[in-house]
Order: structure tokens, then C-alpha cells, then sequence
């Protein structure tokens, strides 16, 4: 499948082919990319890509439909347009246009203003760092970007709160320690109700407050316009405000302001990311399956789950630097395929798990399991060429033996194991991890997973599961307020866990159980507990502490 000649066999039983013409007669490789993709070691049956002929190229259809515009989410009536974000002349209307490529240039020409010191904090001489606060697509996307690209040369350091575990944000304030003064928050969340991401803004308030200062002065907001985030900065005063558009889902948001502001302001070339995508994206709307990577990829997870999720893909990437890449896949992955219903109603409960974390680290780790143990998996390799940005040289740590040649060995030695056991994987290779290819990265599996999604008749862009889960979370804290205005004062009589869930209005006393346990466990929420002696949690009574 290079792109260089043509390719031949793909219907052929290959099974029967010697190893390295499976491999020739498999291979995609873009030169003008610097990318490879290897999908010779999945098990395709005969006949397969012939068979799929059909649904693949309305697949194809389908996604043309998209980036014209067409609605994606008829459950709010939603177009999705993150392919528009690196070639905004693709836009279906002038408007939308002229939005991105605004909003690019006020984000290089913001984050260049914060750098030469004409935007600046309220007691401090400069910004010299960064504190993103969002979760999920909106932390995922430019903490990977963050830990690929980054070095000691950034123009400032970026930092993350990306939960609402109140510990965590104290490790992250105490890591920006004295620097909070001279630290500009980026707080992103499309509707603002996020309520993570509100916790964090106030925690992060409160901060900035114990030193006298404002959160506005420190602060701009990525957000919808007319968001409840949005009326919250304008009042404060925030240093500024970019667009979260609502065509532009959350776990496809890194190349718009979610990602691209944090970028600019550590100092990336967020112009050769958008490039890397853009061309990644033109190669992945050709037809013909052989010269399609993202085409190819999602074929090769049909056929490796027998598209029904039967198997979890592992992802392993050789290079530190894409260590946080299972992450970010993670969600643009599950939270795209994990759906219960298709699009005609019928229950299907599809879904491809996804793990992973680096090579060669797994070699010590769960690489036994995946030759040897259960075979519920493929991998995905990762493998970049280059072992080090020049011009840093490297030494022999054995006779002609480089560290990167055994990083590179190792590679294809546990590759080589796999096969050997009779399990399947994927092998992508890139030149080195830069800009360009980070885009390259994103764009390929943003398309991989909307065809994928095709292939098995799924919506791959909306999240019932993900509002249920709100709505569930919303429902427990309610409950809690009810738990707490039940209890006596001190006091006053002490009171069961049942007691305390028919004062409560619930019969879910095991909810009430957690609640309570929760509450106990923090003195400063003022719940005292009481656990007679030999007796169990469940046997303890409760009252208010003062």
C-alpha cells in the first residue's frame, strides 16, 4: 500500500504469503507525510476488504456529508465541524470562515502579547506560567500536546487542574508555589456548568484571593458565547474570551481555542500542528482503501473485534514523549464507540476499550499477560524513527549499540513475540514527534473513529452515558443536603444511618451510607460519627459536630 506503486492481494488469503510480502503487499506509506501504517498483522479474513467495499465507501460518503456541513447529532441538532478548524475555506458558511481564522490570530497575537510582557498580571512583572483548568476533552487534548512537545525552552510552563479531588489542586497550587502571582489561568468549559471545572475556578479564586488578588486581573475564559462561563468573565473582568463553538465536540477540540491557546502561550508551533492535520485530513478523504491510513485503521479495528468490540486496543507507544497518547485516545475513542443503542434504536452495546501506556516500560509489565495470558486484545505500536533531537549525540552503550537501538529492538522484538503467539497488532511510524506530526496524530484518529463509527451504524457524536452520569452525580449532592439538614445538632440525639435516610426522604440508605462515611472522614464538614465498640459502620450513629 505505498503510496509510491500500487498494491496488490488484498482479497488474497494472506495467511498463506510469506511474512515479508504480507508485510510489502499491507504496508501504507506517505513520503510527503513522513508516515508509515502497518496493518499486516491483523488476522484479516479472505475476502474481507472486498466485503467491506460497500460499507466503506458509504462510510466515506457519509463523512463527506459531514464536513459539508450535514447534521452529525440530531440529538441536539448539531453539526460537528472540527475538520474546518485546519482548513476553515471547507466551512459551509463565510461566517464560520472568518470565525476560526479570526480566533487563530487573536490567539497568536494574545499569547504573544502575554510573552512581551504587553499583557500582564496584577502585581508581578510578567505571566511566566500557565494553569489550565477543564476536564476531559478540554484538559486531555493540551496536556498531551503539552507532554509531547514541550521542553526547557518553553516560553512558559503549563500546569493542570483537571478534576475536582480538592488534594490534587493543592499539589498543583504547591507546585506553582510563589509563582501564583505571575501564573495566567486558562479556564475552559463550553457551557460553563461543567461542574468540575467551576470547582476549579473557584478553588483557584480563592487562591488568588489569599494573595490579594483578583481572578479576572490572572484569567481568560474559553468558553460558548453566552455561557454561564462566559457572563462570569465578562463581570469579573477577565483578560479575554475565545470561542468554544458548539460544532466542535470535546474530545475533538484540541486544534480549536481548547488546545491551541495553552499551546501558544507554552510557545508551540501551533500553525505546523494545524498543517500536520490539514494534510493528514486530505490524505484520509481519498476513496480507494489502500492509499486511506485512517481507511485502513478502521478496517483493521472491524476486523481485529469482528466490529463488535471483542477485543480492547493497547496502545504502546516507544517514546516518552506520546506516553500520555492512551489518555487522550481514551476518550476520543470510548466516548465516541461506547454506545448502547445504533442509529436505528436497535440495542448493540458497542465500544472498543482502550489502554495503554509506553514502550518499553510494558515490556516489564503487562506485555507477559498479552503474549501469554487471555486473547482479548490488539496492539497498536507506535514508532518514531528519529531517537533524539539534534543536535544532542548519543553514546554506545554497547559495541555499535545505541540506547534508541534498543528501544527500537525491543519495539519489534515484543512485535515479533506477539505474532509468534498469535496475536494481532498495528504498527504506525513517524519521523520524529514535532508539531507537525502531533497534528498528523489527531486528524488521523478523529477520521478512524468516524468511520469506524459508520462501519457498525453508531453515532459517534453525541454522550447519553456521559449526562446520565451528571445527572446520577447531581441527584447524590442533592441527597447530601438533605442528609445534612437531617442530623442533630451537637447535642442533640445521634441517628442511625436509617434514621438519618427516613429524615432524608430516601429509602436508598446504601447512598446515604456513602454520604455519610464521606462527610465523617472530613472534619471540617462537621458530621461526627460514632461506631460503638465491636460494632460495625453500620451499627455507627450521626450528628452534627457544632
Amino acid at each position: 500500500m505505498d503510496q509510491d506503486r500500487a498494491t496488490g492481494g488484498r482479497g488474497a488469503a494472506h495467511a498463506v504469503h510469506p511474512p515479508f510480502a504480507r508485510f510489502r503487499d499491507h504496508l501504507f506509506h506517505d513520503p510527503s507525510l513522513g508516515f508509515w501504517l502497518d496493518v499486516s498483522r491483523i488476522r484479516f479474513e479472505d475476502g474481507f476488504f472486498a466485503g467491506m467495499e460497500p460499507r466503506i465507501q458509504a462510510a466515506f460518503a457519509e463523512m463527506a456529508a459531514l464536513e459539508g456541513g450535514s447534521i452529525a447529532n440530531p440529538d441536539e441538532g448539531r453539526r460537528v465541524g472540527h475538520y474546518w478548524l485546519r482548513a476553515p475555506e471547507l466551512a459551509p458558511e463565510a461566517a464560520l470562515r472568518a470565525a476560526i481564522e479570526a480566533t487563530n490570530t487573536r490567539i497568536l497575537r494574545f499569547a504573544a502579547d502575554v510573552h512581551g510582557a504587553r499583557v500582564r498580571p496584577e502585581r508581578a512583572a510578567r505571566f511566566r506560567k500557565v494553569l489550565v483548568v477543564g476536564i476531559g476533552g478540554s484538559a486531555l487534548g493540551p496536556q498531551f500536546v503539552a507532554s509531547a512537545l514541550g521542553s526547557p525552552a518553553d516560553r512558559m510552563q503549563l500546569y493542570f487542574f483537571d478534576n475536582t479531588d480538592p488534594d490534587g489542586m493543592d499539589r498543583t497550587l504547591d507546585a506553582i508555589g510563589d509563582d501564583l502571582d505571575a501564573t495566567l489561568a486558562v479556564i475552559i468549559s463550553k457551557s460553563g456548568g461543567t461542574k468540575e471545572t467551576r470547582n476549579g475556578m473557584l478553588e483557584l479564586d480563592a487562591a488568588y484571593r489569599r494573595l490579594g488578588l483578583s481572578l479576572g486581573a490572572h484569567a481568560v475564559a474559553v468558553t460558548g458565547e453566552g455561557s454561564e462561563l462566559d457572563r462570569y468573565a465578562a463581570k469579573h473582568g477577565f483578560l479575554a474570551r475565545f470561542p468554544m463553538w458548539d460544532w466542535v465536540g470535546g474530545r475533538t477540540s484540541e486544534l480549536s481555542a481548547v488546545g491551541l491557546l495553552p499551546a501558544a502561550l507554552q510557545g508551540l508551533p501551533i500553525l505546523e500542528m494545524l498543517e500536520g492535520a490539514r494534510a493528514m485530513d486530505e490524505v484520509t478523504r481519498a476513496k480507494d482503501v489502500p492509499r486511506n491510513p485512517a481507511a485502513l485503521l478502521a478496517l483493521a479495528w472491524y476486523a481485529a473485534t469482528g466490529g463488535a468490540g471483542r477485543k480492547d486496543m493497547v496502545l504502546l507507544p516507544y517514546k516518552d514523549r506520546l506516553e500520555l497518547f492512551s489518555r487522550y485516545l481514551q476518550q476520543l475513542v470510548m466516548e465516541s464507540l461506547g454506545k448502547r443503542l445504533d442509529r436505528q434504536g436497535k440495542e448493540v452495546c458497542q465500544g472498543i476499550a482502550v489502554y495503554g501506556n509506553k514502550g518499553s516500560t510494558d515490556q516489564h509489565a503487562y506485555v507477559q499477560q498479552l503474549r501469554d495470558g487471555l486473547d482479548n486484545f490488539f496492539v497498536t505500536f507506535i514508532e518514531v524513527l528519529q531517537d533524539r533531537a539534534p543536535p544532542r549525540g548519543g553514546i554506545e552503550v554497547d559495541a555499535g549499540v545505541t540506547t534508541g537501538d534498543y528501544l527500537s529492538g525491543f519495539l519489534q522484538g515484543t512485535r515479533k513475540a506477539l505474532t509468534e503467539s498469535g496475536r494481532e497488532s498495528i504498527t504506525i511510524t513517524i519521523g520524529s514527534v514535532d508539531a507537525r506530526a502531533v497534528g498528523m496524530l489527531i486528524a488521523l484518529y478523529e477520521r478512524a473513529v468516524g468511520l469506524y463509527a459508520s462501519l457498525v451504524d453508531i453515532n459517534a457524536y453525541h454522550q447519553p452515558g456521559v449526562e446520565a452520569g451528571k445527572k446520577a452525580a447531581q441527584e447524590v449532592l442533592d441527597l447530601q443536603g438533605r442528609v445534612l439538614a437531617a442530623l442533630p445538632a451537637a447535642g442533640g440525639r445521634a441517628m442511625s444511618l436509617e434514621e438519618v435516610a427516613r429524615a432524608a426522604g430516601s429509602d436508598d440508605v446504601e447512598t446515604v451510607f456513602w454520604i455519610l462515611r464521606h462527610l465523617a472522614a472530613n472534619p471540617e464538614r462537621g458530621v461526627a460519627q460514632e461506631v460503638p465498640q465491636g460494632g460495625s459502620p453500620f451499627d455507627a450513629t450521626y450528628r452534627r459536630a457544632r
